[in-house]
This record gives C-alpha cells, sequence and structure tokens, in this order.
C-alpha cells in the first residue's frame, strides 16, 4: 500500500482522473479508516471550463484549485451534499478532479478489507459514506487524515469508459468533452 505522493497530482490531470481509477481514498478519523475503492472519476480543466467553478475567476471559494497540487478541494452543492475534488497540475493553473464514485470497503483484523456490497454512486453519497465535508477543504492528501494509496490494482485502459460529464448542459463547447472516467469491468 503505497500513498500517491505530490508527483503523482503534478501529472496532467487527464491522466490523473484516469490513473486514480483503482486507487483507494483514505479517510482517517482517530483509530478507524473508511475506505472506498475510486471507480469514477471527472475532470475540470483550466480558467476556459465553463464547468469549472475556476472560469469565474479566482476567487476565496476557488483559491484551492489555483493551488498547490495534491490537495482537497471540497465544496458543497445544492445546500446539502459535499465534493469531493482532488487539486492537480501546476500552481496558478486551475484543475482538479472530481471523485464521482467508490466501491466502499471496511478495515478487518490481520489488515484484511472487505468489499461492501454498496456502490456509492455519486459524489455526494461517497462524501457522506466517507465522512468528507468542508472541514477537509484544503487538507494535504499526503498527509495523514485524508490520502490516496496505490495497493497494486491494475486498470488497464480497455477497463475504462469515457463520457460526457454529468450536469453541466450550461458549459458552451465543454459540455461536450469527454472528462468522465470510470471503469467497466474488473
Amino acid at each position: 500500500m503505497n500513498r500517491l505522493n505530490r508527483s503523482f497530482y503534478l501529472q496532467p490531470t487527464l491522466e490523473v482522473a484516469q490513473e486514480l481509477l483503482g486507487k483507494f481514498l483514505v479517510h482517517k478519523i482517530g483509530k478507524k479508516k473508511l475506505i472506498g475503492k475510486i471507480i469514477e472519476t471527472e475532470t475540470y480543466i483550466g480558467p476556459k471550463d465553463k464547468a469549472s467553478h475556476a472560469s469565474r475567476g479566482r476567487t476565496p471559494r476557488t483559491e484551492l484549485m489555483f493551488g498547490e497540487a495534491g490537495h482537497a478541494y471540497v465544496y458543497l452543492i445544492y445546500g446539502m451534499y459535499y465534493c469531493f475534488n482532488v487539486v492537480t497540475g501546476k500552481k496558478d493553473y486551475p484543475a482538479a478532479v472530481l471523485i464521482r464514485a467508490v466501491q466502499p470497503f471496511t478495515a478487518g483484523e490481520n489488515g484484511h478489507f472487505y468489499l461492501h456490497k454498496d456502490v456509492t454512486n455519486g459524489p455526494g453519497k461517497l462524501c457522506r459514506y466517507l465522512k468528507i465535508d468542508k472541514k477537509l477543504n484544503g487538507v494535504d492528501l499526503t498527509s495523514n487524515v485524508l490520502w490516496i494509496e496505490d495497493r497494486g490494482i491494475i486498470v488497464k485502459k480497455s477497463q475504462i469508459g469515457r463520457a460526457k460529464r454529468i450536469g453541466v448542459d450550461y458549459a458552451g463547447e465543454y459540455k461536450d468533452k469527454l472528462w468522465r472516467f470510470y471503469i467497466i469491468s474488473t
């Protein structure tokens, strides 16, 4: 189990989004770890991407997207659901990967992990399961609170589906970008 380091997050956003598939998102709360295998991601790239919060410029809300790669960007939508994003790429160029879905796991005795049957399909459900909220906005993903691990699962290019992003019909030419990635077979 290797925790992803800063250099992973500095890669181009579209690469990070695909390479995150099959990795494990871990939130440590006290002695307990909440874990989910990432199975769907979505990218937001640059100031011209009208679907991105950064298209409105640098604001207190979006400052993290312009910051150092490898930090959490967490925000509230519809006044009730949190969304968890991973800041990627070079500083001062706003880009992030939204984690859209995970398969929940439970840590058992002797280091074994047990897969839940439920899939947290949707960014709000995964944040609820992993107890991710606004308090984690800005957290360094190389820290000991919230991080992503590589557990050696290989997701081949042939196992990755690609589609339009969800809920961005207002984004002009950017609404048709195939910037959503998901595992189609394991």
